[in-house]
């Protein structure tokens, strides 16, 4: 394995995409996107791959890594491109795995992007969606495609897919797709695959599972890794306030307000959680849609877009949302929960401060949450300083609007509390007691006298004297028959 950075520096590496000397088509597009100069990421790996080497990137989210490995491989294949209309002359030569359908569609958009002035076919394959429009493609034939694991697999099943010909293969984001289980999946289709190919593994961290997928599959690649590993961008500005569970709605209004903020995403842990808070505030007077995997694909793509389009302001979501997903010019990140895995803090707030641009990341901080920010202290190796909401007074308290997680119901301001409300009459539900038609019954209880006679039972057995029985034996106690015998 070899570690690049220990080969080049600085001022050999090439900063500008004109210094690459792509092909006319490729250079003529990264132009149209208005590319200039290339990030360490770009700057690094694209060289190595034109080279035809084995590849294992790391680096911050939102830096670029689709880039740097779509447009060298696209170079690359320019030889192979054709006009023909034959699908046998179109057969996958590269493919492209992610975790997520949204990151899927979105890498796939900007493969198409970087190829528009080229032969070469691109398509996308994911879950949540019909397979017969994506059989209908695969049918034509295309050099490049993008899938997740799960559904290419299902291609491969139906023989909708063949993949003997793929000579490149990259494993985007390949540390979330462990998490997520695809490790037996990811095994499976690199098993269909000639052994003879480049990989390429891009991550955002080197775990050790990453290390050892690696070492399976890439020969003697070359290590690139332009920032410290689960670091953070220097362009996020991180605050982490200390409120209870039911003021996060009410800071979060006040700090939306208090920055001027018009977008931003909302993070929270569930997807329970994230359709209700969703629905909160949007009641609470704020353009808001929920992301998260229960939803359908046709639903998420449509809360993206309305998202990018700026039709809502805020996309509450699930970490279905935290990997990958390039939205320009997002300026801040909530974390409405603080996430369970503290690498998920990293790539949660990687949403905002992308391009170099400044972002602004909020974590609410409740007291049950103390040992997952200590986890997130000892990833990022900076000391986490608690902080207080200040209130503005024309900011309306959520806390005394409508219901609120215990199911009471609070007063608006200048209403009465609970205690100052006055007292209903209360109704007698008791039934009236109906008047007596037998006067016999109105009397009272008289006890019988102790003189009263035997029953006529007890004296009819004492006529007939005592029998001699043992003394040892108890006789028994006389009852009255209800027949006679």
């Amino acid at each position: 394995m070899t570690d690049l950075t220990s080969e080049l520096t600085p001022d050999t590496l090439p900063m500008a995409f004109a210094q690459l000397q792509l092909a006319a088509p490729l250079a003529r597009a990264v132009a149209d996107m208005g590319y200039e100069s290339m990030t360490p990421i770009q700057a690094q790996a694209i060289p190595v791959v034109l080279q035809g080497r084995d590849v294992m990137g790391a680096a911050q989210t939102g830096t670029g890594k689709t880039a740097a490995f779509a447009l060298p491989l696209l170079q690359r294949m320019l030889k192979h491109e054709s006009s023909s209309t034959s699908p046998a002359r179109h057969p996958v030569r590269a493919l492209v795995l992610l975790p997520t359908r949204e990151l899927a569609d979105q890498v796939a958009q900007s493969i198409k992007d970087y190829a528009k002035y080229t032969q070469l076919r691109s398509a996308v394959v994911f879950g949540g969606m019909d397979m017969k429009p994506q059989t209908i493609e695969l049918k034509k034939g295309v050099e490049i495609l993008v899938a997740t694991p799960g559904r290419l697999l299902d291609h491969i099943e139906a023989k909708n897919a063949v993949l003997n010909q793929v000579e490149y293969v990259v494993l985007d984001e390949a540390d979330r797709m462990l998490d997520i289980g695809f490790l037996p999946d990811l095994q499976r289709i690199l098993s269909y695959l000639p052994k003879q190919r480049i990989t390429l593994l891009f991550s955002a961290t080197f775990s050790p599972e990453i290390k050892r997928l690696a070492s399976s599959y890439l020969q003697d690649p070359v290590t690139i890794e332009v920032a410290r590993s689960n670091a953070t961008a220097s362009t996020v500005e991180q605050h982490f306030y200390s409120v209870g569970d039911d003021e996060k709605r009410h800071a979060l209004h006040q700090i939306l307000k208090q920055r001027g903020m018009k977008q931003a995403f909302v993070f929270v842990n569930s997807k329970l959680g994230c359709a209700r808070l969703a629905r909160s505030l949007e009641r609470e007077g704020l353009k808001t849609t929920a992301l998260h995997g229960d939803k359908s694909q046709d639903e998420r793509l449509k809360a993206l877009e309305a998202f990018k389009s700026g039709a809502v302001d805020l996309l509450v979501c699930t970490d279905v949302a935290a990997r990958g997903l390039d939205i320009k010019d997002v300026p801040a990140v909530f974390n409405f929960d603080v996430p369970f895995s503290a690498e998920d803090y990293v790539h949660r707030i990687g949403r905002t401060g992308r391009a170099g641009a400044s972002g602004l990341a909020v974590t609410f901080v409740s007291k049950s949450d103390a040992r997952l920010v200590g986890e997130i202290e000892k990833l990022i190796k900076t000391k986490i300083e608690m902080e207080a909401v200040e209130y503005d007074e024309d900011v309306p308290d959520i806390r005394k609007q409508g219901r609120i997680n215990d199911g009471r119901r609070l007063y608006a301001e200048g209403a009465p509390d609970a205690t100052s409300r006055p007292e209903r009459p209360r109704r007698d539900y008791t039934r009236p007691t109906p008047a007596s038609r037998d006067p016999f019954f109105d009397k009272p209880y008289v006890a019988a006298p102790s003189t009263a006679e035997a029953p006529a039972w007890e004296a009819a057995a004492s006529r007939h004297g005592p029998r001699s029985i043992s003394t040892n034996i108890k006789s028994k106690r006389r009852v009255a028959a209800l027949f006679k015998a």
